[in-house]
């Protein structure tokens, strides 16, 4: 009786054994499936969507030289719409160099009441069709040419749209720049200027001192009235009009000389606010350099 009683027992304890090992066979394999759920959920592709959407490819060297496909990106030359790419390359235009040019060969521009730390954009609406936000499409690509990489960034707009910075500083096309080179925005209100590849303004606008004939600017007209096309300068010191001898009327923001030669050489007249009609002083079509503060 003893050994019927001990063979129970023994028999007992195997079973138990067994069903222990299968419970914990079953707890392992199903940890191990969940580690392996959690790595795929990592690496599958589109994981982090909303993180994904706010990187972009940084190429070094022009559009062409990375074999852009024709007619896109600023070739395209649709201000304000968002691009697959967009360029950046230092170059000069007109009296500015170094400034910043898209794709296109167009002039870009940054904005005084903007920030660049943090970097955020103050031009909306009616502002936005006079100067276009450089704005490129999520996941796009930026081609930097002369300018660094840690100088580049984006920033979310109003709008939502995702606008290219440099230095920190959101840039802008301007709508009467027609076509590539023209740099008619420089000095526009005093406020806005050609960027440089760190951000800085062209033209000499970044070393204006606090106050003072630093904050003059001019814009200068072709046509009488103020009519287009039109040119603006601002900064400290002497600078050259890039389109010579064409000014009809202008516009001054302070205190500034205007010259009828280059240099600021030949004849000259201190001038402030507006002129609608530079012949009413004997200046119309000669202007070629303007001094400041």
């Amino acid at each position: 009786m003893n050994t019927k009683r001990f063979g129970t027992i023994a028999a007992v304890t195997a079973t138990a054994a067994l069903l222990l090992t299968a419970c914990g066979g079953t707890e392992d394999k199903a940890a191990d499936r969940t580690a392996a759920d959690k790595a795929t959920q990592s690496t599958a592709p589109g994981a982090d969507a909303a993180a994904g959407s706010s990187e972009f490819d940084f190429l070094s060297g022009t559009a062409k030289q990375n074999k852009a496909q024709p007619k896109t990106g600023d070739w395209a030359n649709a201000p304000g719409k968002p691009q697959k790419w967009v360029q950046l390359s230092a170059a000069r235009a007109g009296a500015l160099d170094p400034v910043v040019v898209n794709g296109a060969g167009f002039t870009l521009y940054r904005f005084d009441n903007d920030t660049a730390n943090p970097s955020k954009s103050t031009c909306n609406d009616a502002c936005a069709t006079t100067w276009p936000p450089v704005v490129v499409a999520p996941g796009g690509r930026i081609f930097i040419d002369g300018v660094k990489k840690s100088d580049v960034g984006v920033v979310k707009r109003d709008d939502g749209k995702l606008q290219v910075t440099i230095g920190g500083w959101p840039v802008y096309r301007f709508n009467k720049d027609l076509k590539p080179g023209d740099t008619n925005g420089q000095g526009v209100g005093g406020t806005w200027f050609g960027v440089t590849p760190n951000g800085k303004k062209a033209g000499g606008g970044a070393s204006a001192p606090a106050g003072g004939g630093g904050n003059s600017s001019v814009t200068l007209s072709d046509e009488k009235n103020f009519g287009d096309p039109s040119e603006g300068l601002a900064g400290t010191g002497c600078q050259n009009v890039g389109r010579d001898n064409r000014a009809s009327s202008l516009q001054a923001s302070g205190t500034v000389k205007i010259w009828t030669e280059k240099d600021c050489k030949g004849t000259s007249k201190s001038v402030s606010g507006n002129i609608a009609d530079l012949a009413s002083i004997g200046f119309d079509n000669t202007v070629s350099s303007v001094r400041f503060g």
